[in-house]
């Protein structure tokens, strides 16, 4: 079932990914394109439906220019599981490394947590009712009502008057009222939080086990073992966090969230999978060996081409996951991978180098752009920070031009300029610039605090 986001239009999904990222327009359109086909194919009424193959995607284009950004926030849009792996990390079966399903695993791994987050939100006000009639119950027992003085039950428990009962109950319910509005969360309580029994239990892999089969092996064996339960004293505060997430555990159906989460990462995962342009032959121009680049790309194609990889979940076919493949090819060329897995990636995109004025947007228009960022942590001290245009306008020349000069990172080098301007100040907040301070970031504290800054050939330590 695809979410409600994935009903937007292209043109809304490129206005939403608009808020993050500036420019490369034409990767925008194409990976709006790519989404909005999803819901066109869920759409399909004839048999052809399960035949529709979506339009996997090769964006090149240098380190920091958004590709990552891209496929990352396409996934925020989408509602949907989304893993970023490194093809790099992947070897060639038979060699010690990753395997290529792990991404695959992973991308499950995403899906239940999503779900199961759905879920746990749709449950949320029933488990809070249970929670506070735990967190009331340590504080004040409740009672049973009996017509004759108090005697003890068959049962164990103990029966008061009437009198003495609805006493009881009507301070339950005063204290009920202040467990309500937050009166009591400092107040310490005993509550019993449910543990594995499984914490001991270590497992050595053997040849051929990868971690993410040992793990499974040991949730499975954890699951065989016995739950204890433990007594901890807690804050109110505290017990709720670790109640809450117990008592909505126990509400929803785990099968039911298996279910769905293969769905969903069947029917709108995405997989980007990063530095691609290293496993191609013509990597090695660079240097290291080639022993195993053309294997893990013929490891990639058949899980690319649509296959079942087995996963503690279920099985997952691949065939409707959006692949997104990325790299710089600064030392190999698109040709240089191999024909049956550039078939896979028939839309290609160049994405451009950043300009100053680009630098200058980045600063000023996104969402979380570095200002509000800064601005906010700052903010959080109870002291005022500002940057005015011109401010902005140096910061965006002086990272541009170390980029023309050192190397060009992208947007990266923003955080590098940024980090160097104000490190003193973060420093100085709150023991020297105490709350209520306003400062002014104007562009003679640019220039005077970044003086130098591009003839300075030794930034290794602020490079990302």
């Amino acid at each position: 079932m695809l979410s409600k986001d994935q009903y937007l239009t292209p043109k809304q999904i490129v206005e939403e990914l608009d808020k993050y990222i500036i420019g490369q327009n034409d990767a925008k359109r194409n990976v709006a394109i790519a989404l909005r086909n999803r819901w066109r194919r869920m759409n399909v009424k004839t048999e052809i439906q399960g035949e529709i193959v979506p339009n996997n995607i090769l964006m090149i284009g240098a380190t920091g220019v958004g590709k990552t950004e891209i496929a990352r926030r396409l996934a925020k849009v989408a509602d949907a599981p989304f893993v970023k792996v490194e093809a790099s990390k992947f070897t060639e079966v038979g060699y010690v490394g990753r395997d290529v399903e792990s991404m695959v695993r992973d991308l499950v791994e995403q899906s239940v947590s999503l779900v199961k987050h759905a879920q746990k939100e749709k449950v949320r006000e029933k488990a809070e009712e249970i929670v506070e009639n735990i967190i009331l119950d340590a504080l004040i027992p409740p009672v049973k009502k009996a017509p004759s003085p108090m005697s003890t039950n068959s049962d164990g428990t103990h029966t008061i008057p009437v009198d003495d009962a609805e006493l009881n109950e009507k301070t339950r319910e005063r204290f009920r009222e202040k467990i309500k509005n937050g009166e009591l969360e400092d107040r310490k309580i005993d509550i019993s939080v449910s543990q594995n029994s499984s914490g001991g239990i270590g497992m050595i892999g053997g040849g051929g086990m990868d971690e993410t089969s040992m793990m499974n092996i040991q949730e499975m064996i954890g699951q065989m073992m016995p739950k204890k339960s433990k007594k901890r004293k807690v804050t109110i505060a505290d017990a709720r966090k670790l109640l809450m997430e117990e008592e909505s555990s126990r509400l929803i159906d785990m099968d039911e969230v298996k279910d769905e989460a293969i769905t969903k990462a069947e029917n709108t995962g995405i997989i980007f999978i990063d530095e691609v342009d290293k496993i191609a032959v013509g990597a090695s121009k660079k240097g290291g060996p080639d022993v195993s680049r053309e294997g893990v790309q013929r490891d990639l194609l058949p899980i690319v081409e649509g296959s079942a990889v087995n996963t503690k979940y279920g099985v997952i076919n691949t065939d409707h996951i959006l692949f997104i493949a990325a790299g710089a090819f600064h030392f190999a060329k698109p040709s240089d991978l191999i024909p049956e897995l550039q078939g896979r990636f028939p839309i290609r995109v160049e994405l451009e180098n950043l300009t100053k004025d680009d630098f200058v947007r980045i600063l000023n228009e996104p969402k979380n752009a570095l200002t509000k960022q800064y601005t906010a942590l700052i903010g959080s001290e109870d002291v005022d920070i500002s940057f005015n245009q011109e401010a902005i306008e140096e910061i965006a020349s002086i990272a541009f031009n170390i980029n023309a000069e050192i190397e060009n990172i992208g947007a990266r080098r923003l955080h590098t300029v940024m980090s160097r301007l104000l490190n003193d100040i973060l420093f100085d907040i709150p023991d020297v610039i105490g709350a209520n301070a306003k400062i002014v970031i104007d562009k003679q504290k640019v220039q005077e605090k970044l003086d130098g800054m591009v003839e300075n050939k030794d930034l290794s330590q602020f490079i990302l």
